[in-house]
């Protein structure tokens, strides 16, 4: 079957202003199982340019597919933009079978089928197997009620899901289809080659915000030597240059953190590593940090969320502002950048809560930050305790973390807006944050936060002008559950676990001990 990949262009600021581009992962890991299935498919990256609509759809259909699939990493703030693009093929090619997966589709696969007939399936969870097997069953004129994890309108024209499909439990099963994109194409951290890729999905930890968990379902880790290899192989074959890990928690599993570690040294390969952990598994592996820089390992985004215990407690974060603290500490003491994550616009804050937050940071010292505001899903725990707080951002496009989406009770949105701005600011423009810039011996930080900087800054500028002259917000919208219907919560887990025959990984310590 001839298939189309349709990765939709984002409205995000922080998607727009950067020069690099990163491939959309997930789309390759559909679409190496489709091809080794003996599918004809095509890579269609709307983000570049980006691409105008039209100009997208034009090339989705020049070669005449049987079937388009559209997914976005984003998947929440551009739904939107992916309705349209759906919308868009059906008027032109009524005939092609359009496939939505992603996270928002996952959860919110009934208000979709009942308010639109442009997409045919949507693929719940996980999409390696079901979209090979969806496809498939349509090709072979099978029932598709037998195809877990799908979700489609029946004869009635009743929106329906089959069972949900099983996680994978080896990941090494399905293969990511690389040979779908130009490397030459794709960059990050000032221009380096870069890939996204996991060695890991889902996280063990209960963060009741969190809109992946619930989604991988389980914690489950690809074969460390293998994974390793993958990435040597990247960048002897395609001159990759740096890795931008997509996990939740990679480093959950100490003992296959340990061997994945050991592996990309032995593979020594100069390729550099960035992604994000919890603060506490750093303090954790504090004795052997000096292997995550010699691996490759150049920045971790620390999910601190927040400076406030009780904020921290609320949402269930299971860390605390010592192992914050002392992470940032470690961090720096063998050579990785920290980037903090702080969350802003819980209902209650004031402008009180918000200068305690800003003088812990300055207490923490990371090397960057990243402020988001209070995004709650759904699916999650968090949606049922914030579900009576107004909406004032209805643009869905918006709901990308870098908007404010939700009233307070305290604080009007221009107050909360410009306080984060001063804050980012203050931060970033502190005279040792600002030497570590200018003077930082190792000419690959230096390099990482010069580009960060810049970056950050012609973000930041737009974000303003956006706030001022384009995001429009309402004062009297509806409550969260009004907007977004009932909590999901009683169905978070979207898939349901398959547990793996893996045998344990055998560190190199181990190897020595069994030869002993």
């Amino acid at each position: 079957m001839n298939i189309v990949l349709i990765n939709p262009p984002h409205t995000a600021i922080g998607s727009r202003v950067p020069d690099d581009h990163l491939p959309p992962l997930g789309l390759l890991a559909i679409g190496g199982p489709l091809i080794d299935s003996g599918h004809q498919v095509q890579l269609v990256d709307g983000e570049f340019g980006p691409m105008p609509l039209g100009s997208l759809v034009d090339e989705a259909l020049r070669g005449d597919p049987d079937f388009v699939l559209i997914g976005h990493s984003g998947s929440t703030s551009a739904h939107p933009t992916a309705l349209k693009i759906a919308e868009m093929i059906k008027a032109r090619a009524p005939g092609v079978i359009v496939i939505y997966g992603g996270v928002f589709p996952t959860y919110h696969w009934r208000d979709i089928l009942a308010a639109t007939d442009v997409f045919d399936f949507i693929v719940r969870g996980e999409g390696e197997a079901t979209a090979t097997a969806l496809v498939e069953a349509i090709e072979m004129r099978q029932p598709v009620a037998s195809v877990a994890g799908i979700a489609y309108r029946d004869d009635f024209g009743r929106a329906v899901a089959t069972q949900p499909a099983m996680t994978i439990a080896d990941l090494d099963a399905y293969r990511v289809g690389w040979e779908l994109i130009d490397h030459r194409r794709y960059s990050y951290w000032g221009g380096k080659r870069a890939v996204v890729m996991q060695f890991s999905r889902g996280c063990p930890h209960l963060c009741n915000y969190c809109g992946q968990r619930g989604f991988w379902t389980r914690w489950r880790h690809r074969d460390p030597l293998k994974f390793a290899k993958e990435i040597a192989w990247l960048h002897r074959e395609h001159g990759l240059e740096l890795v931008n890990l997509a996990d939740e928690n990679p480093t959950s599993s100490k003992k296959a953190w340990r061997a994945f570690l050991d592996a990309m040294i032995a593979e020594n390969v100069p390729v550099l590593i960035v992604g994000s952990t919890r603060a506490d598994d750093i303090v954790r592996d504090a004795d052997i940090l000096h292997l995550y820089r010699k691996a490759g390992i150049i920045r971790w985004l620390l999910g601190m969320e927040n400076t406030d215990e009780e904020t921290l407690s609320l949402i269930r974060k299971g860390g605390s502002t010592k192992s914050d603290r002392e992470a940032i500490r470690l961090l720096r003491r063998h050579g990785i950048l920290s980037m903090a994550t702080w969350v802003a616009g819980f209902e209650d804050e004031t402008l009180r809560d918000l200068w305690r937050g800003f003088r812990q940071l300055i207490a923490y010292d990371p090397d960057q930050i990243q402020a988001l505001y209070v995004t709650p899903h759904r699916w999650t725990p968090f949606f049922r305790i914030a579900a009576d707080r107004k909406v004032i951002q209805k643009d869905v496009r918006l709901w990308d973390y870098k908007h404010q989406v939700l009233h307070m009770t305290r604080l009007k949105p221009w107050m909360l807006f410009f306080a984060v701005k001063l804050i980012e600011v203050a931060v970033q423009s502190r005279p040792k944050a600002l030497a570590r810039i200018l003077f930082h011996p190792d000419p690959e930080q230096r390099h990482s936060m010069r580009w960060y900087t810049k970056m950050g800054r012609r973000v930041w500028f737009r974000e303003v002008w956006g706030f001022l002259a384009r995001d429009g917000r309402v004062k009297d919208g509806p409550t969260l559950a009004e907007f977004w219907g009932v909590p999901q919560d009683a169905e978070e887990e979207s898939m349901i676990v398959r547990r793996s025959t893996r045998k344990p990984v055998a560190t190199i310590e181990d190897r020595r001990r069994l030869a002993s």
